[in-house]
Order: structure tokens, then sequence, then C-alpha cells
């Protein structure tokens, strides 16, 4: 095979090269206030491994943001990475908790838990 194609520009240089992916870029995970009105029972505990298990997240993603679309009428204790400014006043005008729960809310955070993670595994060899 050879790239020389009689003098014109080679196929390998026409056709676009395009995209970059990020290994590093964090996973946001977004659920609405309507979600959570519609799937959690009022004074339940609202955490990230619940939201899980009623399948309104993925299992594998770094960050759960809660989002204020919809509404809110039930009291509940809603654990999470972060909270939008409309989800936050919702939730605490129905009577219920917000509590930021620690993790990888930014790329530097998740740098480091991933060097920790092969410390970690390091050291169990």
């Amino acid at each position: 095979l050879s790239i020389f194609q009689g003098g014109g520009t080679p196929l390998v240089r026409r056709v676009p090269k395009r995209g970059f992916t990020n290994s590093f870029a964090l996973t946001v995970v977004a659920v609405n206030v309507s979600d959570l009105e519609r799937e959690f029972a009022a004074g339940s505990e609202v955490t990230p491994e619940a939201i899980v298990a009623k399948h309104l997240a993925p299992k594998r993603h770094d960050v759960l943001k809660i989002l204020g679309d919809g509404v809110l009428t039930k009291s509940l204790k809603v654990s999470a990475h972060r909270f939008s400014a409309s989800a936050k006043e919702k939730i605490e005008q129905a009577g219920g908790q917000v509590t930021i729960v620690a993790g990888a809310t930014s790329v530097e955070e998740k740098k480091k838990l991933k060097k920790e993670q092969k410390k970690e595994a390091a050291a169990g060899k």
C-alpha cells in the first residue's frame, strides 16, 4: 500500500480528523426533582445509591446532580454531589434537607482518587 497518489493530496490527509476524548472528564448524571417526587415516599432518605437502585442513574458515574425541573411536595432528605439553586430551594421549601456528598466533583479530585486507588492496589499486591 502506498500513500503516494500521483501528486494529488492523499486520501489519508483529505479525510477530516475530528474529536477528542478526555479521559479525565467527569461523568455527570442529572436527576430532576420530579423524578424524586415520583420514585420516593415522603420522609425517605435519597442517596446516590438509592437513586441507582431505582434506575434513575447509571451505576458508573462520577457526579450526581439534582436539578429543579418539576414540583416537589414531599419532605425528603436528599444527598448528592451537586444541586442546582432551584432544586435546593424546592427541596427546602417542601421541608426536606439537602446534604452535599464528598466525592470527585472536579477533574483534579478525580485524578487524586485514581492515584490513591493505584497506590492501594499496589500496596494490596
